[in-house]
C-alpha cells in the first residue's frame, strides 16, 4: 500500500477529513460530527501518518486485546509512537501486510472512534454499524 492509497481509504469514510495540527509533515485523519444543540463540530482522530513514501507508517486505534494479538503475530505492527500504546498501533506499510488487512485495520480504527460519539452524531454520519444494531444503546 502506498501513501495515496492510504489517504484514499482514510478519506473514504463519512465525515472524514485530513488535518495538519502537528505541522506540514504529519497528516491526521479525523472524523467530524456536529455537536448536538450547536453549530460547533467535534473532530476525533482515527489515523495519523507522515505519508512518507520511503518509510510509510500509520498509527491506528485498536481494541487493546486485539492490538496485543496483532503485535505478536506481525513484526510490522508495534505500539504507536507518541500515542497510548494500549489503544494505538503503529503499522509499517512496507508491503508485508496485505492491503485488505490494512483496510480492515483503518476501518476498525474509524469504527472505534465513531462508536464513542453520541448516537445522534453516529446517525448524522450514517454509520454502517449503527444500521446493523452495533452502535451505542
Amino acid at each position: 500500500m502506498d501513501a495515496a492509497a492510504l489517504r484514499r481509504i482514510c478519506l473514504g469514510f463519512p465525515g472524514a477529513f485530513e488535518d495538519y495540527p502537528f505541522g506540514p509533515d504529519t497528516a491526521v485523519f479525523k472524523v467530524r460530527a456536529a455537536v448536538p444543540g450547536g453549530a460547533r463540530h467535534e473532530a476525533k482522530m482515527f489515523a495519523l501518518s507522515a505519508l512518507d513514501p520511503d518509510d510509510l507508517v500509520v498509527s491506528l486505534k485498536c481494541e487493546p486485546a486485539l492490538a496485543e494479538q496483532l503485535r505478536a503475530a506481525h513484526p510490522e505492527i508495534s505500539g504507536a509512537w507518541h500515542l497510548n500504546k494500549r489503544h494505538w498501533n503503529g503499522v509499517r506499510l512496507d508491503g508485508s501486510l496485505p492491503d485488505s488487512m490494512v483496510r480492515d485495520m483503518v476501518e476498525d480504527s474509524y469504527d472505534l472512534v465513531v462508536a464513542g460519539l453520541s448516537r445522534r452524531q453516529q446517525e448524522q454520519l450514517g454509520w454502517a454499524r449503527l444500521a446493523q444494531g452495533e452502535g451505542q444503546p
